[in-house]
């Protein structure tokens, strides 16, 4: 297979910024600011102000690279001081460091005033940007603890009880939803489970897709199937693994499909299984419109996280479900493109694809 390799171009980028600033979009706060040629000063998107001409507007990744452009901060949206929601994201991520790093789940009443908020101020805010109640912060935090300890703990009660669970039955009312199979199957990595899996050629070379009982949960890009099935194999050391199931093709096409045509999206529950962190990072991914790129840097702020770049990196190429989960949209804070699982050749075709619809 060659694909030719491309710059990703600025306008679709240059587009949604704009959009962003006409909206006057908080949620591009922080992501970058923009200056106008005429004013001499620099914004966030969110301001206020009266919009500006777009011929007069220039982008700037950082509010240090508008200043030393020789803009000053606007003094209506105060871009050279912390946002009200970097404010906010800051408090929700020091409360997850301390959910995480808790023997048992602090109480609500003792979060909210670690950050000095009330009870339901705090509450709202935190659903707001992890998208979870911190009860289920808390909950999904104590599953990846005995996630992570199912591999080396000497039996499954044992890591239940590291992980810190009262009682081996609360673990297991949401053990399937969580690990996708039994615990001692997940333990015996994925012994007992059944997984139906085909591959298939596509433009970008050939496609792997394997499914669970609750969705899809490998999409594996590749020059050779058989190192593709290898590497499946090994992700799925113990599973039954079924392949050339006629019932199974038409999902290989939906994602045969989902390759020629990465804007459509996939219409098929997927089995996600990855840390807390990862699936954080993939959330935040999924809600990167076709067409659409976002920076590391961008995705850490967005989790907030925003120290967090290499491990935000680290997640996008631990993604087991290519195109599904779009880190092909993530490239460098200059536009240039970066490294990809699947390599590099492939992201370029995908962002290429989407330019095109």
């Amino acid at each position: 297979m060659s694909v030719p390799r491309m710059k990703t171009s600025t306008t679709t980028q240059d587009d949604a910024r704009w959009a962003a600033i006409v909206n006057r979009d908080a949620r591009a706060d922080g992501l970058f600011f923009y200056s106008v040629k005429t004013t001499g000063v620099y914004c966030r998107p969110s301001c206020r102000a009266r919009q500006p001409r777009r011929e007069n507007v220039s982008y700037h990744e950082t509010r240090e690279a508008a200043e030393a452009a020789g803009f000053r901060a606007c003094r209506r949206c105060r871009p050279n001081q912390a946002s009200p929601q970097q404010e906010n994201a800051s408090r929700i991520a020091y409360a997850c460091r301390l959910i995480e790093t808790a023997e048992e789940p602090p109480p609500l009443s003792a979060l909210a005033g670690s950050v000095g908020l009330s009870e339901s101020h705090f509450h709202r805010l935190f659903k707001t940007i992890t998208g979870l109640t911190p009860m289920q912060y808390a909950r999904a935090e104590r599953a990846r603890r005995a996630q992570e300890r199912l591999s080396n703990a000497a039996s499954v009660t044992e890591a239940i009880t590291e992980a810190g669970y009262e009682s081996s039955s609360r673990f297991y009312e949401n053990s399937m939803a969580r690990l996708g199979m039994r615990p001692g199957d997940f333990r015996r990595e994925g012994r007992n489970a059944d997984i139906y899996f085909a591959i298939g050629p596509c433009s970008l070379g050939h496609v792997l897709v394997g499914q669970t009982e609750r969705g899809v949960c490998a999409i594996l890009l590749g020059d050779n199937p058989d190192e593709l099935l290898r590497d499946f194999q090994k992700r799925f050391a113990r599973a039954n693994l079924i392949g050339s199931d006629n019932r199974f093709e038409q999902t290989l096409a939906l994602v045969i499909g989902l390759v020629e045509n990465p804007s459509v999206g996939l219409e098929l529950p997927l089995d996600i299984r990855g840390t807390l962190f990862q699936e954080r990072v993939w959330a935040a991914l999924r809600e990167v419109p076709p067409g659409a790129t976002v920076s590391y840097a961008d995705l850490a702020r967005r989790i907030g996280r925003p120290k967090a770049v290499r491990a935000v990196a680290g997640a996008c190429a631990a993604n087991p479900l290519a195109i599904a989960i779009p880190c092909h949209r993530v490239v460098k804070s200059d536009g240039e493109l970066s490294g990809y699982r699947w390599g590099i050749e492939r992201k370029a075709a995908l962002l290429e694809k989407e330019a095109r619809r």
